[in-house]
């Protein structure tokens, strides 16, 4: 089993800001907002970078939002804000083509698991 490897808030910032804009390949998932991962495509064509938080090795980071201008969760403009819910519990996934950066995390629900990616954008990003 492959070994997450750990990511500061400033290595996330520098990958957000070294980035490309997404290619052919992986442009069906660069969403702006978080959406869930659609069902009629692979992530074959992505690899993992690292992720914020590596559960079991941390306290739980906070479920609190981040929302100072009255985006919310859905919000294509909402903030990326590294410290909150729920960027600080994601994986920062790349595309193996370009290398275009993707926050990913699962959403689970008492019935259900929703996976959702959301690209990642350097001039929303707020550590």
């Amino acid at each position: 089993m492959a070994v997450t490897l750990k990511l500061s808030p400033d290595e996330v910032e520098r990958i957000a800001r070294e980035q490309p804009e997404p290619c052919a390949e992986c442009a069906p998932l660069a969403f702006r907002g978080w959406e869930s991962f659609p069902g009629d495509k692979s992530d074959a064509g992505l690899e993992k970078a690292g992720a914020l938080w590596l559960a079991g090795e941390e306290d739980e980071p906070t479920l609190d939002e981040h929302h100072p201008g009255g985006t919310d969760y859905w919000s294509p403009d909402a903030p990326i804000a590294l410290a909150y819910f729920p960027a600080n519990r994601c994986e920062v996934w790349r595309c193996r083509h370009c290398g275009h950066g993707f926050l990913r995390y699962t959403e689970y629900g008492g019935y259900y698991e929703d996976r959702r990616i959301r690209s990642l954008q350097p001039g929303l990003i707020v550590k």
